[in-house]
């Protein structure tokens, strides 16, 4: 009866939305780059904040994702728990229909929901507390690297090459084409226009980036 979103791991708009916010974070940094004034050091120091920072962000957001999912469990364990104790079968019924979406529970009737109440009544008896599984670790672990890894492609030309004005300018590139991607992919995701979305992604994520930088993230 628990449905929560880590017995899927991520799926791919989660996927999506988190090379964004990956993206997001390590422009704010090649974006504050002087390419006039930078030299080695100034790169460096780049580099260095934009990797840590999504080291950091992508270590927090699994670590919520790992709290998400075990608050959910812990949702689904509890109306589990009042179904096995209602003193009426009306009641664990009410209970049922309330764990599932809205949606869901208006096309079941009460002698569905009576079978799936039977059911769950006569399963062994569900543990006390939530725990977080092997797919929970693994979701963790994929927006981690998601995270972290959506920062390589833009920090990569500040590498290969000394000349800060070209590298800025194919990280800049690489960045739009990346932003690009992910708007069109979460354009078919949700059955958007592909293309158009795919140019929105390109102008939001300049927008956001720009506001950051502005606040003084």
């Amino acid at each position: 009866m628990p449905d929560d979103r880590t017995s899927r791991a991520l799926d791919p708009i989660d996927r999506v939305s988190e090379v964004l916010f990956g993206l997001i974070m390590v422009l704010t940094f090649t974006g504050s780059l002087s390419v006039v004034e930078a030299g080695r050091a100034e790169v460096r120091e780049m580099l260095v904040g934009a990797l840590g920072c999504n080291f950091a962000w992508g270590v927090i957001d699994a670590l919520l994702f790992l709290m998400g999912g075990l608050a959910e469990k812990g949702r689904g364990l509890l109306a589990w728990h009042g179904v096995r104790a209602a003193a009426a079968a009306e009641d664990g019924r009410r209970i049922i229909a309330s764990a599932l979406s809205p949606v869901v529970a208006s096309l079941l009737g009460p002698g569905e929901l009576e079978a799936m109440r039977e059911r769950l009544v006569a399963l062994p008896a569900p543990p006390v507390r939530p725990r977080l599984d092997a797919e929970a670790w693994k979701g963790a672990l994929g927006i981690f690297l998601l995270v972290f890894v959506s920062t390589l492609p833009v920090v990569v030309p500040f590498l290969v090459t000394q000349d800060a004005y070209r590298a800025l300018r194919i990280s800049n590139a690489v960045a739009v084409t990346m932003l690009f991607v992910c708007g069109y992919a979460f354009g078919r995701l949700t059955r958007y226009h592909a293309w158009a979305m795919g140019g929105a992604m390109v102008l939001l994520g300049s927008a956001l980036v720009g506001m950051t930088m502005a606040l003084g993230g």
